[in-house]
C-alpha cells in the first residue's frame, strides 16, 4: 500500500509548455489557440468545448509534428527531485492532463511516473483529423482519475495531494486532501489550500513533511 498519492496537472505544471499551443504553432493557428487556452484556464470557457475548438485547428497537420513538439517540451524545475522524494517516502506520483498521450507517454515513462491519463488525438493516414478519441479528459475526469488512483492504492482521499494551475484542475483539487496552486490562475488561487509561486516543484516536498534534496 502506498503512503500517499501526488497528482499533478501537466501543461504549465509538470512542464513549462502548453502542448496544444506548440501543436498550433506547427499548424499556423498558434495565436488563436493561445487566446482560447488563456480564457479556458481562467474559467471563462467550458474546457471540453474549448479543447475541441483548439484541436479542430490542427486538422491536416502531419503527425510528424508531434515529434517536433516533443523536442520542444521543457520539464519544470524540481520534477525529478519531487518524484524521487515521493518514491523514497513510499508515495506515488501521477499526472492527469487535458493534453495528449502522444506527447505525455514517453515523458511519463522517462520520468518514472506511476500513472498518467490524457486525451488522444485522432490521426488517420499520418495526419491529424482535428478530432479527439474518447473518452475526453476534462475537469471532472481529472477528479475521477484522482479518486480511482487513490482507491487502487488503498488510500483515503485525505492522503492525496493535487497540484494544478487552471480552472479545469478545480474539481480534483476539491476532492483531494491538500490542493496546491502552482503559479496559478485566479480561480485556483482563490480555492487552493496552498500556493506555490516559485516554479520549482521540489518545493512541494516540504509541504508533505519530506526533505528537499
Amino acid at each position: 500500500m502506498a503512503a500517499f498519492l501526488v497528482v499533478l496537472d501537466v501543461d504549465s505544471t509538470l512542464i513549462e509548455n502548453e502542448v496544444i499551443e506548440l501543436l498550433a504553432d506547427e499548424a499556423g493557428s498558434g495565436e488563436k489557440v493561445a487566446e482560447i487556452t488563456f480564457r479556458a484556464m481562467n474559467g471563462e470557457l467550458d474546457f471540453e468545448s474549448s479543447l475541441r475548438e483548439r484541436v479542430a485547428t490542427l486538422a491536416g497537420l502531419s503527425a510528424s509534428a508531434i515529434e517536433t513538439v516533443r523536442s520542444r517540451v521543457t520539464v519544470t524545475a524540481g520534477v525529478p527531485e519531487l518524484i524521487a522524494g515521493v518514491h523514497a517516502a513510499g508515495g506515488r506520483v501521477a499526472v492527469v492532463s487535458g493534453g495528449f498521450h502522444e506527447v505525455i507517454d514517453p515523458l511519463a515513462a522517462e520520468l518514472g511516473l506511476d500513472d498518467w491519463r490524457a486525451n488522444r488525438l485522432a490521426i488517420v493516414d499520418g495526419v491529424l483529423t482535428g478530432g479527439l478519441i474518447p473518452p475526453i479528459i476534462d475537469a471532472q475526469a481529472k477528479a475521477s482519475a484522482l479518486r480511482e488512483w487513490a482507491a487502487d492504492a488503498g488510500l483515503p482521499l485525505s492522503q492525496t495531494l493535487a497540484v494544478g494551475d487552471g480552472a479545469n484542475d478545480l474539481p480534483m483539487m476539491a476532492v483531494c486532501g491538500l490542493a496546491v496552486g502552482f503559479d496559478a490562475k485566479a480561480p485556483v488561487r482563490n480555492l487552493a489550500h496552498a500556493l506555490l509561486d516559485v516554479r520549482d516543484l521540489s518545493l512541494l516536498l516540504p509541504l508533505m513533511g519530506l526533505p528537499r534534496p
